[in-house]
């Protein structure tokens, strides 16, 4: 096998840079697993665990239900203030600030070396779009994705928020996007498994002739970032036959594209996901905790879209 520059992709698929993956440990001759992404990629397979561990107490509980709550106050807090004329790296350093003020931690920063302390990801970028200098027009469409540490554990979320007037096209999209997130939560009962999920997904986005990401997906969360179970938006049935219990934490957030699947990783940053297509992408997430009763949203909002909304 011949070594790959090192900027270019990593050979075990980790989609991260070959200096930032592998390259030390070919080095030393000794084998190191590569990092994943921020949401886990469906090709990096996790390996088989046992569940207890994944179960939280109620003091745990409870605990992701205070990262929650602060996480959906940020996205209360930043979403009027995404408007026409503004910069992704401005509305970073307001997530930054607000989220310190606090007393609480932006879980992006620094984690597997991405420089902000959210995503914002415009119109064809699919996730994970690093905040700069890009000037928000009307007519756009973006996605922020929060993720708050408060006292070690981890909320997370993420909106797409249109800028100004747009396409009744655009809206439809975003709407339909809304709707696949919550069909995704319904699905889902203790008990139940997580290919429960990705049909209800696919199979609303499929009626309207949208397409449903495959290369990322939702993860387990509690005091990591990503852990078990990998949640796919599509039946897959590989990942599909883990077990929800009760006690579990885990993120849904389909990526619905107006066109193909197909996903491109941006060579040069190593981290912006854009449509293969360039055709428009929108994505919503919650973090859910799986009671004895069925799923709890821990991320709601009270100022933002609900299910059913229409934009």
């Amino acid at each position: 096998m011949s070594r790959p520059g090192r900027n270019d992709p990593c050979w075990c698929g980790s989609e991260r840079k070959y200096k930032k993956c592998h390259l030390l440990s070919d080095d030393a001759g000794t084998t190191a697993p590569p990092a994943p992404a921020l949401s886990q990629r469906v090709a990096t397979r996790p390996a088989p665990t046992k569940n207890a561990h994944l179960i939280l107490d109620e003091a745990g509980r409870q605990g992701m239900r205070a990262a929650g709550r602060f996480n959906a106050e940020l996205m209360d807090y930043i979403r009027p203030l995404v408007l026409p004329g503004v910069r992704t790296d401005e509305l970073d350093r307001l997530v930054h600030e607000y989220t310190l003020d606090h007393g609480h931690i932006p879980a992006t920063l620094g984690y597997h070396d991405f420089p902000k302390s959210c995503c914002t990801s415009v119109n064809e970028v699919v996730c994970h779009g690093i905040p700069d200098g890009q000037v928000l027009r009307e007519g756009d469409a973006i996605n922020v994705d929060l993720t708050t540490i408060v006292d070690g554990w981890f909320g997370d979320q993420s909106e797409t928020i249109l800028v100004g007037e747009t396409t009744e096209t655009l809206r439809n999209l975003v709407s339909e996007t809304l709707e696949c997130l919550h069909l995704g939560i319904a699905a889902i009962k203790p008990g139940g498994r997580i290919i429960d999920i990705g049909h209800a997904i696919a199979r609303h986005a499929h009626a309207h002739q949208y397409s449903v990401v495959r290369d990322y997906q939702g993860h387990g969360i509690g005091r990591k970032f990503h852990q078990d179970p990998g949640v796919p938006h599509f039946p897959d049935h590989e990942l599909g036959q883990f077990v929800v219990q009760p006690g579990m934490c885990f993120t849904i957030e389909p990526m619905i594209n107006l066109g193909s699947h197909r996903t491109v990783l941006d060579k040069h940053d190593g981290w912006t996901v854009r449509t293969a297509d360039g055709k428009i992408s929108a994505q919503f997430e919650h973090t859910l905790l799986m009671t004895e009763d069925g799923p709890e949203i821990l991320t709601l909002t009270q100022n933002g879209p609900q299910r059913g909304h229409r934009f």
